[in-house]
């Protein structure tokens, strides 16, 4: 039976990154006989501009039909000036809940070959290799009550609900007790218990469930030291987890750390496997439409996609085999870019993906 994707361009420079992702999926089904099949919709801005909204029901339950979706970016300063419940943001928002999209696998790994196009000295993210586990359905990003209401004095008060059942912390805790136990071992829950009762419960939960996993060592740490050891001393990680909020802003620091957060892909699942698969860079709309924007990260992405819900390991394999070949060829796009290597167009480089596969 064929594979069905739903495919989300987006916002921004999503178009055009997705482009490239497509390439190389098409590639891949040549090779490997996957018997792919696309259909196209709209999601954020895009998505306000034809309809009004960020992501219609229709959409949706046409993602729902597919075995998987690839996402490319939402968002924009167009858009920025329209009512908050219709933001292109809330489109992603929507389709998370109402796939059940819960756990977010985020991987920053550091090629060799951009060890230089770090931030941080070479001797300490050679070799790094994190994966951040973020629950993505819940937290404050959810909460109610939530809102902008008018005090007694007329002064404005913004206001968002920070919360978590038990049952929300223990599946997000499986899911990364389970990737801790496939890689080294070790798992670190980042919580903020000294102040919020949220994460209190958090950490009980945590603690509660690591006696069922005896090969892995479990580790509490505040989500600012965490911020902090992720700057000083990264490769102590090996698997992390934590809430929404706290893994959005943890995640895209270790972005950074593997060079460019052009090179991170992601992965949204749901509990029967199937996925959301996006980069986990914005729209970067100073750049959209020039051409050279960085296709690395959702072209990992697809890669990410054929593994985790279509069931095409070997494919992925090659993917990925293949962006590193590219990187040993010195092929940069502008955001990882250095001396000595050849800077080339967004099509260039998912150009240069598909030939390498």
């Amino acid at each position: 039976m064929s594979k069905k994707i739903m495919i989300l361009p987006g916002d921004g420079i999503g178009p055009e990154i997705v482009e490239q992702a497509l390439a190389v999926l098409s590639a891949a089904d040549s090779k490997f006989g996957l018997d792919l099949e696309f259909s196209e919709g709209l999601i954020g801005g895009a998505a306000i501009d034809e309809y009004g909204e960020p992501l219609t029901d229709a959409t949706l339950e046409a993602a729902r039909q597919c075995d998987a979706v690839l996402l490319g970016a939402v968002g924009g300063p167009k858009w920025d000036k329209v009512e908050p419940k219709i933001r292109p943001e809330k489109g992603l928002l929507k389709i998370r809940s109402g796939l059940g999209l819960y756990a977010n696998l985020r991987p920053a790994i550091l090629y060799p070959q951009l060890a230089e196009a770090s931030s941080l000295k070479p001797e300490v993210v050679s070799g790094l290799d994190i994966l951040i586990v973020r629950e993505l359905t819940g937290g404050i990003y959810f909460g109610e009550p939530r809102g902008i209401r008018t005090l007694d004095n007329g002064e404005k008060q913004g206001f968002n609900t920070y919360v978590y059942k038990e049952s929300e912390i223990e599946r997000i805790a499986r899911t990364a007790f389970e990737a801790a136990r496939k890689r080294n071992g070790k798992l670190c829950s980042v919580d903020k218990s000294n102040v919020l009762e949220v994460t209190v419960l958090w950490r009980e939960v945590l603690d509660r469930l690591a006696p069922e996993y005896p090969d892995v060592e479990l580790s509490h740490m505040l989500v600012d030291n965490a911020a902090m050891q992720l700057v000083r001393e990264p490769k102590q990680f090996d698997v992390m987890v934590t809430g929404n909020m706290f893994g959005d802003i943890l995640s895209d620091a270790a972005a950074m750390l593997t060079g460019s957060i052009g090179m991170l892909p992601s992965a949204s699942l749901n509990e029967s496997g199937f996925g959301l698969y996006e980069p986990c860079h914005g729209s970067a709309p100073d750049i959209a439409g020039q051409g050279i924007a960085n296709p690395l990260a959702t072209i990992l992405s697809a890669a990410m996609m054929l593994r985790y819900s279509l069931n095409g390991g070997k494919a992925a394999d090659a993917i990925e085999a293949a962006v590193s070949k590219v990187l040993d060829e010195g092929l940069r796009t502008a955001d990882i870019n250095t001396d000595g290597c050849k800077k080339v167009s967004t099509a260039e480089m998912g150009a240069a993906v598909v030939a390498a596969f």
